[in-house]
């Protein structure tokens, strides 16, 4: 106990005195080296190191959070902003020329996904040709393909033995719609209210409901009932071929 109490008031007495050798008055090894007071260059590079150097002095710095390094090359490594947001200019290509090609066999992998940006581009492109022909006909051509792609979904979906979503049977409509837009630009410039309009609008009908009756059938493994697929879709484009026509 007696060495205890003069190691405590010779630590008390020492009042923190730590030499450059890095021991205090009492002989004791320090934890740290103060600077040279007598050296203002000590003390200088003591309170502001160099900028390339990591200040070591009593100011405690945080530590950096586990995986700092490796966040380094995160918006390099990030993915495109259009691949984000499921945009993919390849896959609306195919799909397009699968379309306008109803003889080719669909690759039934490229056509089961929930791809809405072509669909909504030609349904917006149909709106506006309707208009540069006197029809503002944008909530027909909405409200007709939002009920058309319930009535096919629920058809699909007990035809099938497998399950079909709706954000596909959208896709594959919406897609098939491209030579429904080519109609209705040429009825701009051109009247269809006669025998050679009424021939033209039929076989944009065919073509339409052949696409997407390809395409349906391919993807649901449907090789023999292509024509009960089809005829419904003749239905859903009938209708777009009467808002066109008239």
């Amino acid at each position: 106990m007696g060495d205890f109490q003069q190691f405590d008031q010779d630590f008390y007495q020492s009042e923190y005195n730590i030499d450059n050798q890095g021991q205090d008055a009492c002989g004791y090894e320090a934890a740290y080296t103060s600077p040279d007071y007598h050296n203002i260059d000590d003390v200088a590079a003591y309170y502001d190191p160099p900028k390339d150097q990591p200040y070591t002095g009593m100011v405690f710095q945080p530590a950096a959070p586990p995986g700092a390094a490796e966040n380094t090359d995160s918006f390099e490594e990030e993915p495109p902003l259009l691949e984000e947001l499921g945009i993919n200019f390849d896959h609306i290509w195919q799909k397009t020329l699968t379309v306008l090609n109803p003889l080719k066999p669909a690759d039934g992998s490229i056509m089961n996904e929930t791809d809405l940006t072509g669909p909504v581009l030609f349904c917006i492109a149909m709106g506006i040709t309707l208009l540069m022909a006197g029809k503002a006909h944008f909530g027909y051509v909405y409200g007709i393909s939002a009920l058309g792609c319930v009535g096919m979904c629920t058809l699909l979906n007990l035809m099938s033995a497998y399950t079909i979503s709706y954000g596909c049977v959208a896709s594959v409509l919406g897609y098939s719609l491209l030579p429904m837009v080519a109609l209705s630009a040429f009825a701009v410039v051109y009247s269809l209210q006669g025998l050679l309009g009424t021939l033209l609008a039929l076989f944009v009908i065919g073509w339409c409901s052949l696409s997407a009756s390809k395409i349906f059938s391919s993807t649901l493994d449907m090789g023999g009932q292509q024509l009960l697929v089809a005829y419904p879709c003749a239905l859903l484009y009938g209708v777009f071929a009467l808002l066109t026509v008239f």
